[in-house]
């Protein structure tokens, strides 16, 4: 069972950062995407920000340059560095594991339980 434990989150003032991290219990250094969603009341979850085992980056188009997604395999963790934040970015961030296999039927999708970040105006 693929657990994924988050932490970082908590509550700032608009214009200060918060860095989340996420450690999996496995090894993400192959064959792994990482990333991290999000979801506010009464809205649906959206990519963060997401990045590929050969290091691709991919943002949501409001991070705007910043927020900044890093991984470090030999922890098999991911960071997830914050800057400048606004109250809409309040929400419970998710983290997310996507473990391809060799074939795609047995490819598998984890998520952290959550951890709120508050921002306060």
């Amino acid at each position: 069972q693929v657990q994924l434990v988050e932490s970082g989150g908590g509550l700032v003032q608009a214009g200060g950062s918060l860095r989340l991290s996420c450690a999996a219990s496995v090894s993400i250094d192959s064959r792994t995407d990482m990333g991290w969603y999000r979801q506010a009341p009464g809205t649906q979850r959206e990519l963060v920000a997401s990045i590929s085992s050969d290091d691709s980056l991919k943002y949501g188009d409001f991070v705007k340059g910043r927020f900044t997604i890093s991984r470090d395999n030999a922890k098999n963790t991911v960071y997830l560095q914050m800057n400048s934040l606004k109250p809409e970015d309040t929400a419970v961030y998710y983290c997310n594991l996507k473990r391809y296999a060799l074939s795609s039927k047995y490819d598998r999708t984890y998520w952290g339980q959550g951890t709120q970040v508050t921002v306060s105006s």
